[in-house]
């Protein structure tokens, strides 16, 4: 994560991981984002991250996913169809990637499907 995005790494948080309230062993995760100023933490643990510092929520990577189509959806749809088309080895069409989706992030991926004309079914 480093390499690919040195931009997203965090430093200088850990003074305020004591006076987060989320679960323990997730607070530094609740310092960084407000360290960083982030909005919202993308996690699939959702119960960890119930008590968060005011101007900051805890999405599910269906619901984060879901909100970001909803902002900008032929972009996002576009953002799918070139990772398909990247994929080479093996070769993953843009409907082997939307059912490939559906199984973590199942209403994303049913309104991508729905914007690229796939059928689901």
């Amino acid at each position: 994560m480093s390499r690919a995005f040195p931009e997203a790494l965090v430093t200088g948080y850990e003074a305020l991981t004591q006076s987060m309230l989320n679960d323990e062993k997730d607070r530094h995760v609740a310092a960084a984002a407000v360290k960083a100023g982030a909005q919202v933490i993308v996690t699939s643990n959702l119960k960890d991250f119930r008590s968060l510092p005011a101007g900051i929520e805890a999405q599910s990577p269906d619901e984060f996913l879901s909100n970001l189509l909803d902002l900008e959806p032929h972009g996002l749809v576009e953002v799918v169809t070139q990772q398909a088309a990247a994929l080479t080895n093996p070769p993953r069409s843009l409907e082997d990637i939307v059912r490939g989706l559906f199984e973590s992030v199942p209403d994303f991926a049913k309104r991508v499907a729905e914007h690229a004309g796939i059928s689901l079914t």
